[in-house]
């Protein structure tokens, strides 16, 4: 090649090299048990809130998404409200109007029933007089019927005067005035 070099000085810088990184990874090997021995407490507990920052970040996730959730079921709730306080309006304002309705139905009931007592008390008086007056036409008729027949015969008064004279006195002429009206 360019230069010659003897294999021998080749061979003794291998053979250092070799050495010097055999050295090294068992100094190192030894001091790396030493260090985990002489551990500095400041990293354990930079490692633990590490830890429980991630933990703490998880749990924080999950709760905004419950959040979330919540969020979602209150506005719905609040929906639901709005709308049941639409019905509830709506069967106010009916039962309102039905209460009126009904007050309306029981003063015009009110009035009929006035009214029906009204007319069923001239309807008892009309029917008094009725009868009163068939009662007097009954009189009436029977006493013509009398007449038509002869029983109430005045030119037979004499008659019965005669008879009257021999039965005794049982009826004053009065009374048969009486009786014949």
């Amino acid at each position: 090649m360019f230069f010659e070099i003897s294999e021998n000085p080749i061979l003794w810088i291998v053979g250092a090299f070799l050495i010097g990184w055999l050295l090294s990874s068992i100094t190192n090997a030894l001091g790396s048990k030493i260090r985990a021995r002489k551990r500095d407490p400041r990293d354990d507990r930079i490692r633990s809130l590490v830890a429980e920052h991630r933990i703490a970040k998880t749990n924080s996730d999950s709760l905004k998404e419950t959040v979330i959730g919540l969020e979602k079921l209150i506005e719905q709730a609040r929906a639901d409200v709005v709308k049941r306080d639409g019905v509830i309006s709506h069967q106010q304002s009916k039962m309102s109007a039905l209460s009126a309705d009904l007050k309306e139905s029981v003063i015009k009931t009110r009035e009929l029933r006035a009214e029906l007592s009204d007319r069923a008390t001239q309807n008892i008086k009309s029917q008094v007089k009725l009868r009163e007056v068939e009662t007097e036409l009954e009189v009436a008729q029977a006493s013509t019927d009398m007449i038509a027949t002869g029983i109430l015969d005045y030119s037979l008064a004499a008659e019965v005067e005669e008879t009257i004279e021999e039965n005794g006195d049982l009826l004053d002429e009065s009374d048969m005035s009486k009786a014949a009206t």
